[in-house]
């Protein structure tokens, strides 16, 4: 764990604005790319890191590192309606400092008797995925993506086309499945490709909403109870260290810390239902 000051490198939008119903409305989303050596040199799937997101956020922010590159990293994020710190992140310009502290938390665990994984990725969940991706792909493992869509304002909920991440971004040797609004409108999920492509699976690794969590944790306990399957946690968190104990969550072995303990556990082990409700407080 270091803290850094980092360059940016490029900073693009790559999704378009997205209007929700029943949450905050997203402005667009961005990959950010940052030469920041010392984190990028120890960084694994999985980890993220802590930024100071200017003089207006009292607390940094925790961003999933979405790529690395030599001696650069990537973060992908949607820039939140009224959001301070992903508003100031996405106005940055070539050639600007960031401050940064990272790579923190835990990572992706794969078996070493894994040869395919299956990654789900829930909207933005594909932040940490792209990460596990590129290095599974090089370690030589067969990796399928399903890959679904953020819901937009309409009132059957389906999955928006348009905030689907680019294919053509994702790495060619990727075996890519994706799901949007379905032609009667109704509300198809990425869970609901799990069925077809679940045998397949050795190790299942996950990044979405919390419903979708819960979704896996009680609709399909069937079909995934014999899968190893781990997810990545998006909570508040105040400092990243596991320090101000903010980001506490109930599992089945106590309290845990997100930013120390995780931000990968288990599916089975977290308390999914208080662990939604605390969630559902929040948007």
């Amino acid at each position: 764990m270091k803290q850094v000051s980092a360059k940016v490198i490029n900073n693009e939008q790559i999704l378009k604005e997205l209007e929700r119903r029943h949450a905050r409305n997203i402005l667009h989303s961005s990959i950010i790319w940052l030469r920041c050596p010392d984190i990028a040199r120890e960084a694994q799937p999985g980890q993220f890191v802590m930024v100071r997101c200017g003089e207006e956020c009292i607390l940094p922010r925790p961003f999933s590192i979405h790529q690395v590159n030599d001696d650069c990293i990537a973060l992908f994020f949607g820039v939140w309606d009224d959001g301070k710190g992903t508003g100031w992140l996405s106005q940055r310009h070539i050639g600007d400092t960031i401050y940064l502290l990272g790579p923190l938390g835990n990572c992706f665990s794969i078996h070493s008797t894994s040869h395919n994984l299956l990654l789900v990725a829930g909207g933005i969940g594909i932040a940490p995925l792209r990460f596990l991706a590129d290095q599974s792909l090089k370690q030589g493992y067969s990796v399928t993506l399903l890959l679904g869509a953020s819901g937009a304002s309409k009132p059957s909920g389906a999955p928006n086309p348009s905030q689907l991440y680019p294919e053509d971004l994702l790495p060619p040797q990727i075996e890519i499945h994706t799901i949007t609004s379905s032609p009667d409108g109704q509300k198809d999920m990425v869970l609901d490709l799990l069925p077809k492509y679940v045998d397949w699976a050795d190790q299942i690794f996950a990044c979405g909403p919390m419903p979708m969590y819960r979704d896996m944790a009680n609709e399909y306990y069937q079909l995934l109870k014999h899968k190893a399957v781990q997810v990545s946690l998006e909570v508040r968190m105040g400092c990243g260290r596991g320090i101000c104990y903010a980001c506490t969550i109930k599992t089945k072995q106590g309290l845990k810390q997100v930013c120390k303990d995780g931000p990968v556990f288990a599916l089975d082990n977290i308390l999914w239902d208080e662990l939604a409700l605390d969630w559902e407080k929040t948007i």
